[in-house]
């Protein structure tokens, strides 16, 4: 594992992405906080590992997430890594799906990146050292039919993380922004339980341990984008040279 600080934050942390780099963290022996409002989910995430401590906090409330990294800091110690895997999935064509429900995608997925990084990357900066891994997606860099409020969040979660590499490139911190395709956690069920894109639906989703591990190999390497499983980064170059070839695949696939 490439961690070899003592403290690590992980949002999300009471399920699926969340759950898994938090404990494969707490069993390297890092001391872990975890941020979700699952709380059930959270006490799941600990059992057996005294060393992850659970934090009820909404992390799309800047306030409540500023607050809650000071508190952090203040009873584990300075923080070496963030992991904000934090996120909901529903999907729906855009006319057709609440606006509320656009909004609070937006909210989380990209407004919890905002205030997770305005809280914990001025630390590590001012330090010197640490990791920043940002959770995007394939739908981040590939955009498809009925599920565009989440590609615009996670295109968001990219371009945001990109910057804020290259703005502090030479700061000593560490980041990755991980680009899995579907990955088999609760929040793939979510999207699901909605509608699902019959080419994503085609996609066998791979294990949550698959993309931690590619996370790993990344800031190893010194790489900024993670692409775990199969094809993905073959889906990156599609995307950046035949973009209407993807487009007209995607629309012979649905139908419309």
């Amino acid at each position: 594992m490439a961690f070899t600080g003592k403290v690590a934050l992980v949002t999300g942390g009471g399920s699926g992405m969340g759950q898994t780099a938090a404990r494969m963290l707490a069993e390297q022996g890092a001391k872990v906080a975890i941020f979700d409002v699952n709380e059930a989910g959270m006490a799941e995430t600990a059992e057996g590992l005294p060393n992850v401590t659970a934090y009820a906090v909404d992390i799309s409330d800047t306030d409540a997430v500023h607050a809650a990294v000071a508190r952090v800091e203040s009873e584990l110690g300075p923080i070496d890594r963030v992991a904000n895997a934090a996120a909901i999935m529903p999907f729906g064509k855009l006319l057709e799906q609440d606006p509320k429900v656009q909004l609070k995608l937006m909210a989380i997925n990209y407004g919890g990146l905002v205030n997770i990084a305005t809280a914990t990357l001025p630390g590590m900066v001012a330090r010197g050292q640490g990791d920043f891994i940002s959770f995007s997606s394939m739908s981040g860099i590939i955009p498809g039919l009925l599920m565009g409020g989440y590609c615009a969040t996670k295109g968001a979660v990219q371009m945001y993380t990109e910057i804020l590499y290259h703005e502090n490139r030479d700061s000593g911190v560490r980041f990755c922004c991980v680009c899995p395709p579907p990955v088999a956690t609760p929040l793939w069920k979510q999207a699901k339980d909605t509608v699902v894109p019959k080419l994503t639906d085609a996609s066998e989703a791979i294990a949550p341990a698959e993309v931690i591990e590619d996370v790993e190999r990344c800031l190893d390497s010194g790489k900024f984008l993670s692409f775990p499983g199969k094809q993905t980064r073959m889906g990156y170059i599609m995307r950046r040279l035949f973009p209407n070839y993807l487009w007209n695949y995607s629309h012979k696939a649905e139908g419309f």
